[in-house]
């Protein structure tokens, strides 16, 4: 008898898988910031705590003491990350989902490329408009702007995947390689290059700020979203590698 087809697996185990997935790399990412970021928050505060001391009359209504001290904060760190990387991967096993009903053959690898394709637009995209600051560095009254156009840049980036994504499919599954690949990539810069030039900008770094205390800290930022992002990637497309073979094993039919 010929084997019988496997059907993709059902929305909820892939939405499980994608939830561990993501809670585990949240945690490899939380390790990751506490190592590699926490001494440099811990240094920027130090500077701001000199500063508000320098000027009492002027820091003594716009500093107040922390509702959570820093030992409740690194804790807190690890569950935020865990939480944040459960629902990112919730939503990359969601659009595996909708993805999927055009690969049925797909064994994990689309997650991979979702997940670079977020590292991309939803954080390497607006990093580099939107690089994060430390404490003691941001202007506390544009805070909501600052906010309202990060978000707005993570869809941005996100856009100018998807118009990289059609640039590659425009050219023609004929064509040479080489010259998707340089659809994909006009596609996507055309977008990027447009939005960095509309969106506003923010320089309110002290002159003062050390350098390279301030480039330490948005490298561990960054690193830990690649750290977050790569996990997920590579831990969902192995749980759905796994999911797959063992679907397709009990696929076999009975002698």
């Amino acid at each position: 008898m010929p084997l019988n087809t496997t059907a993709a697996p059902p929305f909820l185990a892939v939405l499980v898988r994608g939830l561990l997935a993501g809670l585990i790399a949240g945690l490899l990412a939380g390790a990751f910031a506490y190592v590699a970021g926490e001494p440099h928050v811990e240094a920027a505060i130090a500077i701001e705590e000199a500063a508000t001391h320098a000027e009492p009359a002027a820091g003594a209504h716009d500093h107040e003491d922390a509702l959570v001290g820093r030992t409740g904060q690194r804790g807190g760190l690890f569950l935020a990350t865990s939480l944040f990387g459960a629902a990112m991967g919730g939503l990359l096993a969601t659009a595996y989902v909708l993805l999927s009903r055009r690969r049925r053959d797909d064994d994990g690898r689309s997650g991979l490329l979702l997940a670079g394709a977020a590292l991309l637009g939803a954080v390497i995209v607006p990093f580099v408009k939107y690089p994060a600051n430390p404490p003691a560095v941001g202007d506390p009254a544009t805070i909501n702007q600052r906010t309202v156009t990060y978000l707005l840049m993570v869809v941005l980036g996100l856009v100018a995947v998807w118009a990289g994504s059609l640039g590659y499919r425009s050219v023609g599954a004929q064509a040479p390689t080489w010259l998707r690949a340089a659809g994909a990539t006009g596609g996507f810069l055309l977008v990027t290059a447009v939005s960095y030039v509309v969106m506003p900008s923010f320089q309110e770094v002290p002159a003062d700020f050390p350098a390279t205390l301030l480039w330490s800290f948005r490298l561990a930022s960054l690193g830990t979203q690649v750290v977050l992002w790569t996990g997920i990637g590579l831990l969902f497309a192995a749980l759905m590698h796994h999911e797959r073979r063992r679907r397709a094993g009990t696929a076999l039919p009975s002698t």
